[in-house]
């Protein structure tokens, strides 16, 4: 039993988009599925995604922090620059409805996604660097986040700075500081590494139902707007992602970083930590129902698009015979 369910947490790490995708098609044909995910319910499923990611880190990857300041710095500065000041843009250059600029907006104000860490493995990057600049943007968060949506979002709707401070704080820093702390006290027990492997498909589950929760919230929005709706949204998260990756590159190449940490600039400035928007916006936006709709689907594509780009990266080297 326990064999079968690594195998099923290794099959969701590796095919997480394909799974997500999954649960949103199927929830658009059953669109009651997920009408649970709301709320309270959401929060405390964002809350075990960070506990997950809590409980993979160790002492050693908050050294980094220490250990690489200026690294980090430069990570965390292009993180909270670049993503908001896209989303600023895109918002302004598409005159995006109001709904919809809020969720774009909480997309790019958000810390970077806990998936990036893979993305960076996958490509041959440095996954030091990469834990290293999640551990800084997530600790930031709670003060960055509400700063940033004041700044970029204030003229849309009254932000409740300190209400998000206080919700990011209980969502990200309080689950991920348990689950570090869970790690330093088991960490040697035999058991835990077994543990430790059900956590990234138990995050993906988590992730599923948050997905699947924001659709049931929109559908009757979506179907009464038709499939253009859907696509108009699609595009500009198609356009924040991918020039966040763009623009999150040659920072690194304006910091004469390697061609590992460009790469793990790269997916850490253009993969956000969605789930947290859609929790976000779910819970501060709640008159603007589809707000949640660019925060769900950036949940399901900065998935497919990191696993896209690190491909990308690999065929470079192997066209390069570099190993």
């Amino acid at each position: 039993m326990l064999k079968m369910l690594q195998a099923a947490s290794r099959w969701l790490a590796n095919y997480t988009s394909i799974f997500i995708i999954g649960i949103a098609v199927l929830t658009f044909l059953v669109p009651d599925l997920f009408k649970w995910v709301h709320g309270t319910t959401q929060t405390i499923i964002l809350g075990i995604i960070m506990l997950t990611m809590g409980l993979t880190l160790t002492t050693n990857d908050f050294k980094i922090l220490a250990q690489r300041p200026l690294d980090i710095f430069i990570g965390a500065a292009s993180q909270f620059i670049i993503m908001p000041c896209v989303a600023y843009l895109l918002v302004n250059v598409w005159h995006l409805e109001p709904a919809l600029a809020l969720g774009i907006l909480l997309v790019g104000c958000c810390p970077g996604g806990v998936s990036s860490n893979i993305m960076s493995y996958l490509c041959h990057g440095d996954v030091a660097f990469s834990v290293g600049m999640t551990c800084a943007s997530t600790l930031l968060a709670p003060f960055m986040t509400p700063l940033l949506m004041q700044i970029t979002a204030g003229e849309i709707i009254e932000i409740d700075a300190i209400g998000m401070f206080q919700n990011i704080l209980i969502v990200t820093i309080i689950p991920v500081g348990l689950g570090c702390f869970l790690n330093y006290l088991y960490s040697n027990r035999e058991s835990f590494p077994t543990i430790q492997s059900l956590m990234p498909g138990l995050s993906v589950i988590c992730l599923a139902c948050i997905v699947g929760g924001v659709i049931s919230t929109v559908y009757d929005s979506l179907v009464a707007r038709g499939f253009m709706l859907f696509i108009w949204t699609f595009a500009v998260v198609f356009c924040h992602n991918t020039l966040g990756y763009i623009l999150g590159y040659f920072s690194g190449k304006i910091a004469r970083f390697s061609t590992a940490k460009k790469r793990t600039i790269s997916i850490e400035v253009g993969m956000q930590n969605a789930g947290l928007a859609t929790v976000l916006a779910g819970t501060f936006f709640a008159a603007q129902p589809l707000a949640v709709l660019p925060c769900a689907i950036s949940c399901v594509w900065h998935s497919i698009s990191g696993t896209i780009l690190a491909g990308i990266y690999l065929k470079w080297d192997q066209l390069h015979g570099v190993k």
